[in-house]
């Protein structure tokens, strides 16, 4: 029997990945509507992170394989693409307004963790200490988002619980089995998750070594792309509704929940120090903090962000992958 291509393998990780990221972010989403959090802490804290499950099982396998800049890679060329091309493009097809109020709160905070990544990681390596910073940091982060969440508006909750956690059974079943349901499913898409992550970390690693191109490369690249799609859809979709500050809240807290939560695990449960990779060090972790700052003065002004903005971020990220193409594959 022949050898499966890698090009397969990475696909239907990437098919898994995705299921399993979607289950696992409205199972969570419904049980924390049943605990009663917040609706808009479910947004900012669980959508958030659960549409970065992929980066968090794609990191965490890469991480413990030794593949160092594939999981750092893969951070950074996610937050560049969140920001310059999905935040982009749904600017591009309407102006985006920037109301809402974890924004102001989030860009410092994302420009912030963006630098701080840089700083630990001069010295090529992310070590367990490091990684426990940026997690501590993370529950700073939260308990500042659950203190803006009380001035959040009614029409905001209605849009959360409608769009994030619609009930998957009917009313009148009992609130324990709809609980022990949506905990089954959690459960169901974290396996996903994993298995999805494993088969694209093979895969990708498969095509970097038969390109011989660099794990790095590949981390920032179709694995950046790849494991993006849940925020990609989520920030369409919600712009083609007219609904986005829900989905630009995800997408801004997904870049911050990126580096702190995600990275910061990966760093921590990694047996070894994390190898940044020399490219990821010089190259994208700096345009990452570039990216970041770039935002304050695009949100703040007007509180929107224009056609013509949204038209030079997408310019910007193909100009970038163009130049990621010709010169470092």
């Amino acid at each position: 029997m022949s050898e499966v291509h890698p090009t397969l393998v990475f696909c239907a990780g990437l098919v898994v990945i995705l299921l399993g990221a979607d289950l696992l972010l409205r199972a969570a989403s419904r049980v924390a509507t049943m605990l009663g959090i917040s609706p808009i802490m479910i947004g900012l804290t669980i959508v958030s992170v659960g549409t970065s499950a992929p980066e968090l099982a794609v990191g965490v396998a890469a991480a413990i394989d030794g593949k160092g800049p594939l999981a750092v890679g893969n951070i950074a060329g996610t937050n560049i693409l969140n920001i310059l091309f999905i935040l982009g493009l749904s600017a591009m097809i309407r102006p985006l307004p920037t109301r809402l109020l974890s924004v102001k709160l989030d860009v410092p905070v994302m420009i912030a963790t963006a630098l701080a990544l840089y700083l630990m990681a001069l010295d090529g390596v992310l070590d367990a200490t490091e990684g426990g910073l940026l997690m501590l940091a993370a529950v700073f982060y939260t308990a500042a988002l659950i203190h803006l969440s009380r001035e959040e508006s009614a029409m905001v909750r209605i849009q959360f619980q409608h769009d994030v956690a619609p009930p998957m059974l009917p009313p009148e079943v009992a609130r324990s089995t709809r609980f022990a349901w949506n905990g089954i499913l959690l459960l169901a898409g974290i396996a996903l998750t994993v298995l999805g992550a494993e088969l694209m970390v093979a895969g990708a690693s498969d095509i970097a070594r038969r390109q011989g191109v660099s794990d790095a490369f590949i981390g920032l690249t179709i694995v950046a792309i790849g494991t993006s799609a849940p925020e990609l859809v989520t920030t369409l979709v919600s712009t083609y509704r007219g609904d986005r500050d829900v989905a630009i809240g995800n997408l801004i807290g997904s870049s911050v929940y990126n580096v702190l939560v995600i990275l910061g695990l990966t760093v921590a449960v990694s047996p070894h120090p994390v190898d940044v990779g020399d490219e990821v060090l010089r190259i994208d972790l700096p345009l990452a903090a570039v990216v970041a700052l770039v935002c304050l003065p695009v949100f703040r002004s007007d509180n929107k962000v224009s056609r013509r903005e949204g038209t030079l971020f997408v310019l910007a990220y193909l100009s970038y992958l163009g130049t990621l193409l010709a010169w470092r594959s």
